[in-house]
């Protein structure tokens, strides 16, 4: 079973995707692998080999704009795909300062100085 791209999109009512997400490598998350059976074991790595690996105290998780979760289900024998997209959204910092680093421009009509919108 799979769902054809135009038909999720057509689903989706904020749909995010340019061509900036796929200059970088998903983030592999496979669930389910850790079985001790040969199939499952080589399922596993075949899926860590399509994509490089990730070295954790080097990447730019500003690259990082895809997981790609592979979950296996043992008593059935499917595997399920899910790809989702990732954005980074600042924590902690004002409603105003959140709009200007997301890229929108508030409305300042009503303020007399910057520093009330932060």
């Amino acid at each position: 079973q799979y769902t054809l791209i135009k038909d999720v999109v057509s689903s989706l009512k904020r749909h995010r995707m340019h061509e900036q997400q796929f200059t970088h490598h998903p983030l592999l998350v496979l669930s389910n692998f850790g079985l001790q059976q040969i199939h499952i074991k080589l399922m596993a790595s075949m899926f860590q080999n399509m994509f490089p690996s990730i070295n954790v105290h080097k990447v730019n998780l500003n690259n990082i704009k895809r997981c790609l979760l592979i979950s296996y289900d043992a008593e059935t024998q499917l595997l399920d795909f899910r790809h989702y997209s990732v954005k980074v959204v600042p924590v902690g910092v004002s409603k105003g300062l959140k709009k200007l680093l997301q890229e929108k421009f508030p409305n300042m009509s009503r303020l007399e100085d910057i520093s009330e919108l932060l």
